[in-house]
């Protein structure tokens, strides 16, 4: 039997090695992006792109001199502004990596590469770096902030996806010709199990989303040392004193300097807190999500994704507690922020394998099913 190649173009070849590196590359700009407010790095720089007026950090006597008569508010701290300028650099080649896959997917397009999802990303990363100005020139305004955040959680997403569907390229092209369909591999019942799922993965993916949103608020409200017990929160369940609105209170104006933050006790202790019930949702929700898949997949085709939602939600609810019961110490916090994103990609994983099951098994279900409703009727 004759098999069709599955041997990739040479261009969709380097794509998927372009776009993998970029993907790396967006999460170590993640990284860089939490230890850099983390150390209170923000406003390293106070203009944008350059710093203090200059390409590089301000470094001799007479250059350090001219920039503190630049900003005289914000005096020149070398190390805050190296730490800020070595994200902006990664991020910048970022762009460029980005920049190169549109220009690639766009010259070669005919050939069936994907590329309206590489020129939407470059559409995006542009809008990324315009927040990136926009969180030095408002002064860490956590209205901006926040969206920053969500920005490169969503860019490393978009680039993942873009991996996908480039390594599904070659596969798709050289059997659309020849498609039979194939058996399924379990009973009906577990099939149409399956069938069902998609709309319960995509309930899970949302509520991810959500959780990284309170987290990116968390942060840009400096919130997380709010509450420094487990699991009450102040030596309470439900402490005294929280203020929803002022914590979540999104028309704060623009104008001050937000580093440090500048919300009351009471409004920081209640984002924490919401952040943490968010928490519990989501290792609930999946908890009984993943192991209705494992019982239900007898084909095991999710079986490895699974297991990777559940380790990369395990490892994240235990650093979130690391960071509690530490007090936020530097490396953690920095790799509860890296796992936000790993967590984040395997549920978006999984959904992708769950697109890739044999149609004719979902199809299948989908045909049981509607025999047993005329049948019973």
């Amino acid at each position: 039997m004759n098999h069709p190649t599955r041997r990739r173009q040479p261009k969709a070849h380097a794509m998927v090695n372009w776009a993998t590196f970029a993907v790396v590359l967006a999460v170590v700009v993640i990284m860089l992006g939490a230890w850099t407010r983390l150390v209170d790095a923000g406003l390293g720089c106070p203009d944008w792109p350059g710093c203090y007026g200059f390409m590089t950090v301000p470094q001799s006597e007479t250059h350090i001199a001219i920039a503190n008569t630049r900003f005289p508010e914000t005096p020149v701290d070398v190390v805050k502004g190296w730490t800020e300028m070595i994200h902006r650099y990664a991020a910048g080649t970022l762009g460029l990596v980005v920049f190169g896959l549109a220009a690639c997917a766009l010259r070669h397009r005919r050939s069936g590469v994907p590329f309206k999802l590489p020129l939407f990303i470059a559409g995006f990363i542009l809008l990324q770096g315009a927040f990136g100005m926009w969180t030095v020139t408002l002064k860490l305004w956590p209205q901006v902030v926040a969206l920053h955040l969500l920005g490169g959680f969503t860019t490393l997403s978009l680039l993942a996806v873009l991996v996908f569907r480039l390594r599904a390229f070659p596969a798709a092209q050289s059997t659309s010709a020849r498609v039979t369909p194939e058996a399924p591999s379990g009973p009906a019942a577990s099939a149409s199990s399956l069938a069902r799922l998609r709309p319960w993965l995509y309930g899970g993916l949302l509520l991810i989303i959500l959780q990284i949103a309170l987290g990116a608020w968390t942060a840009a409200n400096y919130a997380a040392v709010a509450c420094t017990d487990l699991p009450t929160c102040q030596g309470q369940w439900w402490p005294e004193g929280m203020d929803f609105r002022h914590g979540f209170d999104i028309t704060q104006h623009v104008g001050p300097n937000y580093l440090g933050g500048q919300l009351t006790a009471g409004g920081r202790v209640a984002i924490q807190v919401t952040h943490r019930a968010g928490a519990l949702l989501v290792l609930a929700y999946f908890g009984i999500l993943l192991a209705w898949i494992w019982r239900r997949n007898n084909s095991r085709e999710l079986h490895g994704p699974v297991r990777l939602v559940a380790t990369a939600l395990a490892t994240q609810i235990a650093l979130g507690l690391g960071n509690v019961l530490f007090h936020i110490p530097l490396p953690v916090a920095v790799a509860h922020n890296a796992m936000g994103a790993g967590l984040l990609l395997s549920v978006i994983y999984l959904i992708w394998r769950h697109h890739l099951l044999p149609q004719a098994q979902l199809s299948t279900a989908t045909h049981t099913t509607i025999m047993h409703q005329e049948v019973t009727a």
